[in-house]
């Protein structure tokens, strides 16, 4: 069974990215770093959009419907059909036009990942822990010191264009996104910019990486300076075809034709037609190295998620990551099954602490406006995350207490409690950090007895995202909390984005996720020195306990667990972002798919995937 849990990884860094959630979520994602260990690169975006509801209280959002849980999904489909010779029609579920930047360094948006899938992959398959395996287009091997790699690629492998995918495609993917001209954000992951050499090469004093060597034609290694148990789940390992790309400035690969109009890779499917925005059209890689895919094709359709059940239920695409709060509403269609299981990731509330400095390279966590931790705190408190889980979603989102999932069983702590809805308390903590209504309209002042109010930023998209930012807000304010959309209105997806991004003063506080990826570690979003710390939160402990957690000790899974456990409290106490909601990830699938799984410990790829009838079954 295709195992969509692992064509995510590929694109999620040592920390981060993406079992989608895409421009239609009520709490928005973007795509981390690509690490590149996995099956595949993505899987289906998960598209929240309510059907039910213009109200900004989720306790009237759903009334009389049942509560869900994930536990009872299946995790793969039942089909005992033979397989035909067909094409499978994919539901990229979105509100927004995919960008169409489709390489794994360069694109940001999960959309455009969630194309990747079909074409391009990672070198190395992972197995139910994440962990790198030798099952996939490239062997490997771990030196004693745990500080070198040596990967070698297997005969059979090509690019699209027949090429055979050489040791010098790894090592170009290397200098692609090492360079100093490189445009892209996947340089914040720790295993890149730990590589032997690498911060010369980055400075341009160097022409080469001298960490890297390529042996022969087929055989690299890559050396680190420091042993890191991030290398067997979050190594970079997707190479990028040298002899298609070498002509092209680097700071000029990411609007070139090559990557947007006719890219390459070595997956299962090539592009053979791409609509800008809207559509893309794959057929099967005759020559893919594991073997002769069973369909025919893959036709992928960007569709909105207020149509998406009608579109499964008409049979107009047989595959999509379903809004889990219209779940109710389609429980019990005939002709689809749904599959899911908890994804690696969740929603949040990003305080703005400061900017990135592009100069030094690092966070500066300069802006004063929320620097007392007992509002962030008290901002917290004043969420009530276990009606939102409950009535918008069925109760197929819950809670999040950590930043750390309990996708990871063995590195979430359990005993976490985060911050439970407690008004009174949010009231207290506003109290002592000096925000006191001083002139009577209910509303508090700042310690200087000056106006205060905070600027949300929220993404629009599905009838959900509204209520959910008017819900918050209502439960803010409440507390004496001025909390305004910036603008008076939500932002669509790429320029919401483009506004955290870029550190837009108007911003105090952002609604956005994250997806995990298949390495625990948090360094990839949250060190001092990554693009991705779009808090700019700064904090020695932090920094420490980073380093302790992909150190050579933590090898060692008893240490690595209890330094994660202190850096969860450490994150909880400080508050630079407040989790809010875990989530379950749901697939609709039309009954004629065959080997499909979400379960992280299936072998089989989108090269697997089949279907049992010439058409979709319609309801």
């Amino acid at each position: 069974m295709v195992n969509l849990v692992k064509y995510a990884k590929l694109l999620s860094v040592p920390v981060c990215l993406l079992l989608w959630l895409s421009a239609c979520e009520a709490s928005p994602t973007s795509s981390p770093p690509s690490s590149g260990a996995s099956n595949s690169t993505g899987s289906p975006p998960s598209s929240t959009t309510s059907t039910a509801t213009g109200s900004s209280d989720p306790a009237n959002a759903s009334k009389g419907k049942a509560k869900e849980s994930i536990e009872n999904f299946p995790m793969s489909v039942k089909n005992e059909g033979q397989p035909v010779d067909g094409v499978l029609n994919y539901g990229l579920v979105s509100n927004t036009p995919f960008e169409g930047t489709l390489n794994t360094a360069l694109y940001k948006g999960a959309p455009d990942a969630e194309l990747l899938q079909f074409f391009d992959e990672s070198l190395f398959h992972t197995n139910g822990d994440y962990e790198i395996t030798n099952e996939g287009a490239a062997t490997f091997e771990l030196s004693s010191d745990k500080k070198s790699m040596t990967i070698r690629i297997k005969d059979n492998v090509k690019w699209h264009d027949g090429e055979p995918v050489k040791a010098e495609d790894l090592e170009y993917a290397y200098l692609v996104i090492g360079n100093k001209d490189y445009t892209g954000v996947r340089y914040g992951s720790e295993l890149i910019q730990d590589v032997v050499g690498m911060d010369v090469y980055h400075s341009g004093s160097a022409p080469s990486i001298s960490g890297i060597k390529v042996v022969d034609a087929k055989t690299l290694t890559i050396a680190w300076n420091h042993a890191n148990p991030s290398l067997l789940t979050g190594i970079w390992a997707s190479p990028f075809p040298k002899h298609y790309l070498k002509d092209i400035a680097i700071n000029q690969l990411a609007q070139s034709d090559k990557i947007r109009k006719s890219p390459i890779g070595f997956g299962p499917f090539k592009l053979n037609k791409i609509v800008s925005g809207e559509s893309v059209e794959f057929v099967r890689n005759e020559e893919y190295w594991a073997g002769k895919p069973s369909l025919k094709g893959v036709i992928v359709k960007v569709v909105s998620p207020q149509v998406v059940l009608q579109s499964l239920k008409k049979g107009d695409i047989d595959l999509a990551e379903f809004p889990t709060d219209q779940y109710t509403t389609a429980k019990g269609t005939k002709n689809l099954q749904f599959i899911g299981k908890i994804d690696s990731a969740y929603t949040y509330i990003g305080f703005k602490l400061g900017h990135w400095d592009a100069q030094k390279e690092q966070s500066v966590m300069d802006n004063p406006k929320f620097q007392n931790k007992k509002l962030r705190q008290a901002m917290a408190y004043a969420m009530d995350n276990q009606s939102v889980g409950d009535k918008l979603y069925h109760g197929l989102r819950f809670p999040a207490t950590t930043l750390i999932p309990p996708s990871f069983m063995g590195y979430h702590d359990k005993t976490a409690k985060g911050y439970t809805f407690d008004p009174e308390k949010a009231k207290k903590l506003l109290d002592e950090a000096g925000y006191i209504d001083k002139d009577g309209d209910k509303l508090r002042e700042d310690p200087e007895g000056k106006k205060f109010t905070v600027n949300f930023l929220m993404m629009s998209g599905g009838d959900i995202a509204e209520p959910l930012a008017k819900f918050y807000m209502q439960g803010w304010k409440e507390v004496g909390l001025d909390v305004q959309l910036v603008d008076g209105r939500l932002t669509e997806f790429n320029s919401f984005y483009d506004r955290v991004q870029k550190d837009d003063p108007k911003v105090d506080i952002f609604a956005a996720a994250w997806s995990t990826g298949s390495d625990v570690d948090p360094y990839g979003l949250y060190g001092r020195d990554v693009l991705f710390n779009y808090t700019h939160w700064v904090h020695d402990k932090n920094d420490e306990l980073l380093a302790k957690g992909h150190s050579e000790q933590a090898f060692n899974k008893e240490y690595r667990k209890d330094i994660y456990n202190q850096w969860q409290a450490l994150m909880s106490e400080e508050v630079p972002l407040i989790p809010t909601l875990y989530r379950s990830g749901i697939y609709a699938v039309n009954n004629r798919v065959k080997n499909l799984s979400v379960d992280p410990s299936s072998t089989l790829t989108w090269k697997d995937v089949s279907v049992t009838a010439e058409k979709p079954q319609v309801e």
